[in-house]
């Protein structure tokens, strides 16, 4: 028998299918062990030593552990196939590390799409533990340990945020930035003028253009009632162009466009469609089938195999289009932070497994994002589309007025993905040049210049691309961060920062400017491929790190003052010290801000629970009206604690209580029940105290006996 273990316990059951019965398949259930919090400044980093980490087991996967151990004794072999990424392979080592297994020889595998193919193709091609990967996952969670510990701490002590991070302050800070930009923004106003032809039955708007010649921009009531003025009954057609154009499909998805366009779309969170996407990765249950839907959904590539060309899309495209819309396999221009280690994200099969054919296994949500993935690899791989731009210049009096229009020579990729273009074809009647056409109306529309856009989540996720700020793996976890600290809301999927995540910023641009310097971040990530690539080796990453940021670290601390608590206007009884809302673990309470010189704290009478004018039936005290700690209202005894009495709900079914069964080892056996021959007699205490013999199968066997002497 074979172990492999994989990192999602929802991948066991494919693959196990996909194996056979001489393999065994179990999950991680993702990392097992992390940085301690032991040692210097407790960050689990040995800083004066090689910067070695020191790693302890998630408590919570203690029971993991223990069966993975016992499981890979008894196996023949031990195959890691956890996810092919960065923390996929520090996963792998700390398995192979855990489980005493030979780090440079176990079996490594990796399959981008969970399918029998690609399972079968990663057996016959075993790799082993990429060391440099590993050392770069190393490398990047002592960054974010040390950034995030340093900071966090120096932050809540001074000015009461809660936390910083490598990628998320920086993240935090463009957020910062557009709404200041937003809030800055100066309206200016400025007037459109548009009139509005018939022509061969069909009306159409021009909008004016230039003056006398000259480009255009108007600013009053005044000056647009001038120019509408100048118009007469009839205006001339000067100009006409009509030119042909070649757009080439989008490229298939990296993890942020997909988020980009599901937001878009769908207006699903960056979280919601990496959890879509996640589902149809590992698989599910389709026609009987458990089979992953689409690629590995963390990658920057946009790289498709010419072999799934061949062996699907070719087929797709061919057979419900036709020849003439087959395309080719685009070369996607490799960025420069692009590890291009993945392909894009891409359906898995093709006519074997289409939309309309899958939706039936799937829920709305996850029909909606494969269907999109799948009509975006698709598309990315077919013919251009081809259209017919014309363009009409109409004059009169000195007035020039322009229009466009298109219309399509052939769709090519559209004729799947043009459900998604947001151009809307605007196709003109025939005009003849230096025909008089007659104006139906005219108008001026007052109009003022808007601010920019609010930041979406799909706008963001794009900028952290471009800046190089985090990794695919993080876009979504970031924003989640930085909604839990209390920084920014999300209302529909725009960004706002709250006054708390306004604050940490300012503070960090003024001691930290570095940390939420997109350059500085951007440049981490390349130090972090640096070593991927055995470039760079991990000690000499965080040597070029840490001092520098320590340094600033300790000068912030001295600098950095305190953020006054907020005064209530109120004296303190005892010292006559200004009152402060203060905060603790168990919330916000008001406090004397001669702390702790005076430990005086404002306690709130609370209400007198409410009479319900009938009497508790045990001891006949009044019942009152109260409220438990999940907030929901009761009838209970205002004896309590003397007397429980609580109030049964009228309707409610009479509740039963059954008594958890007592738990003995063999040490606590006196001998063998002589009653029901399989129990065994142990110590036991009556509610008065006294020690007797029962036998551990009560309440089914009642046998009791005296406590011998000897015990």
């Amino acid at each position: 028998m074979k172990l492999v273990i994989v990192e999602s316990p929802s991948k066991c059951t494919t693959i196990s299918k996909f194996l056979g019965s001489d393999y065994e398949v179990l999950a991680s259930q993702g990392h097992i062990r992390d940085l301690s919090k032991h040692g210097k400044g407790g960050l689990g980093i040995d800083v004066d030593n090689g910067f070695k980490p020191d790693w302890e087991f998630n408590p919570k996967k203690s029971a993991i552990v223990t069966k993975l151990k016992n499981e890979a004794k008894k196996a023949d072999e031990v195959i890691l196939a956890t996810d092919p990424d960065r923390e996929g392979e520090a996963i792998a080592w700390h398995l192979a590390d855990v489980l005493k297994l030979d780090k440079d020889t176990v079996t490594r595998l990796q399959f981008h799409e969970i399918t029998k193919p690609a399972v079968t193709e990663a057996l016959e091609h075993p790799g082993k533990i990429n060391q440099n990967l590993v050392d770069s996952q190393e490398t990047r969670r002592m960054y974010d340990r040390i950034i995030g510990f340093k900071l966090s701490s120096l932050l809540q002590k001074k000015i009461h945020a809660k936390s910083a991070g490598r990628v998320q302050s920086v993240t935090l800070r463009m957020i910062v930035d557009n709404d200041a930009e937003r809030k800055a923004f100066v309206p200016e106003e400025y007037w459109s003028i548009q009139i509005e032809l018939e022509i061969a039955g069909k009306k159409i708007k021009a909008a004016l253009n230039k003056v006398d010649g000259k480009p255009v921009k108007i600013t009053s009531k005044e000056e647009a009632d001038k120019v509408l003025a100048r118009l007469g009954e009839t205006i001339d057609a000067i100009e006409i162009k009509k030119s042909k154009k070649t757009i080439p499909p989008k490229l298939p998805f990296t993890t942020s466009t997909m988020q980009q366009e599901a937001f878009n779309r769908f207006k699903f969170s960056t979280s919601k469609t990496q959890s879509l996407a996640q589902k149809l990765y590992e698989g599910l249950e389709i026609a009987g089938e458990h089979v992953g839907l689409i690629t590995y959904m963390r990658t920057d590539s946009a790289r498709i195999s010419p072999v799934y060309y061949e062996r699907h899309a070719k087929r797709f495209i061919s057979e419900t289009f036709g020849e003439e819309y087959l395309g080719k396999v685009q070369s996607a221009k490799k960025g420069a932070l692009s590890q291009d280690a993945h392909e894009a994200i891409r359906p898995t099969a093709g006519l074997s497994r289409t939309p309309e054919k899958v939706k039936q296994y799937l829920t709305a949500d996850e029909a909606k994002l494969y269907t999109l993935i799948f009509d975006r690899a698709m598309a990315s791989l077919m013919a251009p589309k081809k259209t017919e731009s014309t363009s009409v210049v109409f004059a009169t009096n000195g007035l020039e007025f322009t229009l466009t229009g298109s219309r399509t020579l052939f769709p090519g990729y559209a004729a799947v993905y043009g459900q998604y273009d947001d151009d809307e074809e605007a196709t003109l009647p025939e005009i003849e040049q230096g025909k008089a056409y007659r104006i139906v109306s005219k108008t001026g529309e007052q109009k003022f210049t808007q601010p920019p856009a609010a930041y979406t989540e799909a706008k963001v996720v794009k900028l952290m691309e471009e800046k190089g700020i985090g990794r695919p793996s993080t876009y979504a976890a970031t924003l989640q961060t930085l909604q839990k600290a209390g920084y920014i809301t999300s209302k529909g999927g725009v960004l706002s920062p709250t006054e708390k995540g306004i604050e940490t910023t300012v503070a960090l641009e003024k001691h930290f400017p570095e940390i939420i310097d997109y350059e500085y971040t951007a440049n981490m990530e390349k130090k972090l491929d640096q070593v991927s690539s055995g470039e760079c080796t991990r000690v000499e990453a965080m040597n070029g790190f840490y001092g520098d940021f320590i340094n600033k670290f300790e000068k912030a601390s001295s600098e950095m003052e305190k953020a006054p608590a907020t005064e209530t206007g109120e004296l303190c009884p005892v010292c006559g010290s200004p009152l402060v809302i203060r905060k603790s673990n168990y919330g916000t309470f008001i406090g004397c801000s001669n702390f702790p010189t005076c430990t005086y704290k404002k306690i709130e009478p609370k209400e007198a629970p409410k009479e319900t004018g009938e009497l508790c039936p045990v001891c006949g005290k009044p019942l009152v009206i109260k409220t438990n700690r999940r907030g929901k209202s009761f009838i209970g005894c205002s004896g309590y604690p003397h007397c429980s009495y609580i109030k049964p709900e009228e309707g409610a079914a009479k509740k039963t209580y059954v008594k958890k069964k007592a738990t003995y080892t063999e040490a606590d056996y006196v001998k063998a029940c002589p009653d029901c021959k399989n129990g065994h007699l142990v110590i036991k205490k009556s509610k008065k105290g006294t020690s007797f013999l029962g036998c551990t199968n009560f309440p089914k066997c009642r046998h009791v006996e005296s406590l011998p002497e000897n015990k």
